[in-house]
């Protein structure tokens, strides 16, 4: 009851602040001006890519104007403009604009903190985690959990009837063996992933969570004062199976298992982190591992499971993409290979024109912000004030004809070498671009790579059309886990 209250306040509150801050903001600027998208969504019925796909397409301008809550925000379409964003103007744009709460150990420690000097050192310890040597060396856990999926499709008709969940538990499993790596001696299989139910909780669309969004939009400071937490449900467990996982390491190094925890632990050994340019140290503290940890299942599970379910859902719809695509499957498969390689993976050049054709139509990321840190000016000649807000609506830009003529049509040639140099810089953004683009990103190809590799030599798909109306009412991505496919065993 005292939470709907909460609620119900904070909505007149809005429609108070709203009515009196900002509402001209850019009219007085000469840019076009439409209404609150964080109104659009939280009222509506469509995600918010969607939302944005809807003004991006009204308006032939190189720019839009509106608000999110108070926070005058602006829409970008002219690509130099994007580029400035994400990397030729840097250091006004760093911040993600998240808000966050410092007593949620979780959230406020991710890679998407909002603390400038923070996120660069993490960001410099981390990313070796995923030189291509790293990923080689890991790539007998990934290509393992990919056989465990298979086989967990093969064995169980419920994950043939909702595949989606399948494609999720796959994910996760294999999110959950990278990070704390597995054990040779045993058969069981890493589908069996004690974090599938956190996953898939901490990221469902829900009108808690929706509300949570709402609130530290509009009431960053309420939202700071009634110390939300965006994962405060799933704290005490992560946290205490990564205190757990990284004590029994140390008591037996010799048990080496190459996941990321190995990475943690030899950083921990190595004592305070420091910034050789700029002497910012910081303590690896179990907390911030864990939290480096948690990231990975949130960034990497549900985005890649949607571009697994988006890419089988289109390769139902197109048989000829989907039968040349098994021949170049079957190619790599002599008679009797049980196993993959890395480099087996790596010669599938259609499947990557596949997945990134997917990944175009339905970018795991649909929408991207970020927060003016100084006053500057984009490329277009807008000035841009301090405390601004800029949004990048991938899943719009993805779907310009201006970029990719017949922008609703599942191409794969597109992506293929006679025509990928035709595709213009931040076009394409599945990972974000620039220099917050996501670091996991060749784990995450690589994951999806070895998965539908799998899944295509076992099964086919039934011949079906899908042409979804919308998109289920997620804050960032596009989902639509009630679509399904018909999963055929192949005779192979």
């Amino acid at each position: 009851m005292l939470f709907i209250i909460l609620i119900t306040l904070c909505v007149v509150l809005f429609i108070i602040k709203f009515r009196t801050s900002n509402k001209n903001y850019w009219r007085k600027k000469n840019v076009i001006q439409v209404d609150d998208l964080m109104n659009k969504f939280f009222f509506g019925n469509r995600s918010m890519p969607e939302v944005c796909k809807t003004v991006y397409d009204e308006y032939d301008a190189p720019h839009i104007g509106t608000t999110m809550g108070t926070t005058p925000m602006l829409m970008l379409k002219n690509l130099e403009d994007v580029q400035a964003v994400f990397a030729g103007d840097f250091q006004s744009f760093y911040s993600r604009g998240i808000k966050t709460n410092p007593c949620d150990v979780l959230a406020n420690n991710l890679l998407f903190m909002e603390d400038f000097n923070t996120w660069k050192l993490l960001r410099q310890k981390l990313s070796p985690v995923f030189t291509s040597s790293k990923l080689k060396s890991m790539f007998f856990i990934i290509e393992k959990c990919a056989r465990d999926f298979v086989e967990l499709v093969e064995n169980n008709q419920s994950m043939r009837d909702e595949p989606f969940t399948a494609s999720y538990t796959y994910t996760t499993g294999s999110i959950g063996a990278s990070v704390f790596g597995i054990d040779t001696q045993t058969n069981s299989s890493t589908m069996d992933s004690p974090f599938l139910d956190m996953a898939w909780k901490s990221l469902e669309p829900t009108t808690a969570t929706n509300i949570k969004i709402f609130i530290s939009n509009v009431f960053p400071k309420l939202f700071e004062l009634l110390r939300f937490k965006l994962f405060g449900d799933y704290e005490d467990f992560f946290v205490g199976v990564v205190k757990s996982v990284m004590e029994e390491r140390r008591r037996d190094p010799t048990k080496r298992r190459h996941g990321f925890i190995e990475i943690c632990l030899e950083m921990q050994k190595n004592g305070v982190l420091e910034d050789p340019t700029t002497g910012f140290q910081l303590e690896p503290t179990d907390e911030l591992v864990a939290a480096q940890a948690f990231f990975f299942f949130i960034a990497g599970a549900d985005t890649t499971a949607n571009t697994i379910h988006f890419t089988l859902l289109e390769l139902a719809s197109n048989p000829k993409i989907l039968n040349k695509l098994h021949e170049e499957i079957d190619s790599i498969f002599e008679p009797g290979k049980k196993e993959l390689t890395y480099t087996d993976v790596e010669k599938l050049q259609y499947l990557d024109m596949v997945i990134n054709e997917a990944m175009r139509k339905y970018p795991p990321i649909g929408f991207i912000q970020r927060i003016c840190t100084k006053d500057t000016v984009l490329p277009s000649k807008v000035r841009i004030e301090k405390g601004t807000g800029i949004i990048i609506p991938a899943y719009a830009i993805h779907r310009d004809e201006r970029f990719y003529p017949n922008p609703d049509e599942f191409d794969p040639e597109r992506f293929g070498p006679n025509n990928i140099a035709d595709v213009k810089k931040y076009s394409f953004m599945p990972f974000g671009e620039g220099n917050r683009v996501c670091i996991g990103a060749r784990l995450a190809r690589l994951q999806v790579k070895t998965g539908l590799t799998w899944l295509l030599r076992r099964f086919t798909l039934g011949e079906q059309r899908y042409a979804p109306e919308r998109f289920e009412r997620s804050s960032f991505g596009l989902r639509d886990p009630h679509a399904r496919y018909d999963l055929i065993p192949r005779n192979v």
